[in-house]
């Protein structure tokens, strides 16, 4: 199954929540989309509630199912902690996302762009791989030729908090994960027990 690159409001409405992470999507219109989504009270199935929590987090990471369903299955391998979270915690450490917990762009899609288009180094090096996966301690930049992209400024600037488990310097553009997250400081939109589920049911 490809990604999603359709519009994100629709989805975020159908899925509600908020896939960009800016709450603009389900603020005004907080009903699935389409002529009776006011009033659609349509009640979920057990797993129907399991595929929407799964469909909620693989469309806020902006992963296909493959990538989605690999990243479970390896988090599943952690002896320590639970599956669920586990899970989280590494879709967390995913470049991408790394760039966009550090301010450096305002949405996970647009931090994807700007690592597909070489503009993101970690640890020196420029890496142009979304998928990949930062240790504690690494640091994630902007490539010296990038650093004057206009929508990497205005991200950093209109960012007004970053979550504690991260650390930036604004003059270098350079920041680090200090520690992994806690479960407590991720979205609390998805609950993985679904998502954990759901997996186990289809084997």
């Amino acid at each position: 199954m490809s990604r999603y690159t359709g519009p994100s409001w629709k989805l975020s409405r159908r899925l509600g929540v908020s896939l960009s992470g800016t709450g603009k999507e389900i603020a005004r219109r907080n009903y699935v989309p389409g002529q009776h989504g006011p009033n659609n009270r349509k009640k979920l199935s057990e797993y129907g509630l399991q595929l929407q929590e799964k469909q909620k987090l693989r469309h806020m990471y902006g992963m296909n199912e493959r990538q989605f369903v690999t990243l479970f299955k390896k988090a599943g391998k952690i002896k320590e902690g639970k599956h669920g979270e586990n899970f989280m915690i590494m879709l967390e450490t995913r470049l991408d996302n790394a760039v966009y917990r550090l301010g450096l762009a305002t949405t996970r899609r647009q931090a994807r762009q700007l690592v597909n288009h070489g503009h993101i180094t970690v640890n020196g090096k420029r890496v142009d791989i979304p998928s990949y996966a930062i240790q504690v301690g690494d640091v994630i930049g902007v490539r010296e030729k990038s650093r004057d992209m206009k929508i990497i400024k205005e991200a950093v600037e209109s960012l007004f908090g970053r979550p504690e488990f991260v650390t930036f310097d604004e003059e270098k553009l350079e920041g680090s994960f200090n520690r992994l997250p806690l479960r407590e400081e991720l979205t609390a939109d998805v609950d993985e027990s679904f998502i954990v589920e759901y997996y186990n049911k289809l084997g």
